[in-house]
């Protein structure tokens, strides 16, 4: 992790905290899933997308894939996809600013 973030520049907590927010994302997708089998309350998209966005995405994609949650809805998809662009510009940005 050290040695693979020390060649783009990035201290070590930014690929921890992507770590870390993808497990939540793919906890609160997986605990979204169950709830929708058992008729129970719901996340709100907002939410997801809001975990997404702050850099949860990767453990959004892993649950779309692995449990096949939230992975044929089109709205829904184009939402993520814009929120992965958003969070994708911003670190590319932040490493851009960063480097000198």
């Amino acid at each position: 992790l050290v040695l693979g973030t020390s060649w783009v520049g990035l201290p070590p907590f930014v690929p921890g905290g992507y770590l870390g927010l993808s497990l939540v994302v793919f906890i609160a997708y997986w605990t979204d899933k169950r709830a929708a089998q058992a008729g129970r309350r719901r996340t709100p998209e907002s939410t997801l997308h809001l975990l997404a966005l702050a850099g949860g995405w990767p453990g959004a994609m892993a649950a779309q894939h692995w449990l096949r949650h939230k992975s044929a809805k089109v709205s829904f998809l184009v939402v993520f996809w814009a929120t992965v662009l958003l969070n994708l510009g911003a670190l590319a940005f932040w490493i851009h600013e960063h480097r000198a």
